[in-house]
């Protein structure tokens, strides 16, 4: 009895694959398994860029909030790097002036890397100038 073979009950005649069955299952499997393998590379790093997207946003609004607190976000563009774990995340932090009020729009920009492309989490937010300008005691 031939691999792949079956013995029919009734009339005494074996059933195979033939050559050209094979081969079509050899090309078909040769289509679909790159095609699954660059599904998973893109299914992991689009996990990977969200995992790190959250963390940058947590990095952005830290940046935001202790320059809120220590008020120093008038003094000029300023920047730096925050490492969490193993990944280095690069924030910058600048301001321009808001058209109404006398508020001032702060931009915190932060960077990371994934599988070796950058991407960037930009967070915002409107600081008050008078509070600024009173807050001396």
């Amino acid at each position: 009895m031939k691999l792949g073979t079956v013995k029919n009950s009734g009339r005494g005649r074996e059933s195979a694959f033939t050559l050209a069955e094979c081969l079509a299952a050899m090309v078909f499997l040769a289509i679909v398994i790159p095609v699954a393998v660059q599904a998973l590379h893109v299914s992991s790093l689009a996990g990977q860029v969200a995992a790190r997207k959250g963390e940058a946003a947590r990095v952005a609004d830290r940046v935001l909030n202790q320059s809120l607190v220590l008020t120093n976000w008038n003094s000029g563009p300023q920047n730096g790097t925050f490492n969490e774990g193993s990944d280095e995340f690069r924030w910058k932090l600048s301001s321009q002036n808001w058209p109404k009020d006398a508020m001032e729009l702060l931009t915190a920009e932060v960077t990371f890397s994934a599988q070796g492309h950058d991407y960037t989490v930009t967070m915002s937010t409107l600081a008050n100038l008078q509070n600024q300008t009173n807050s001396a005691p």
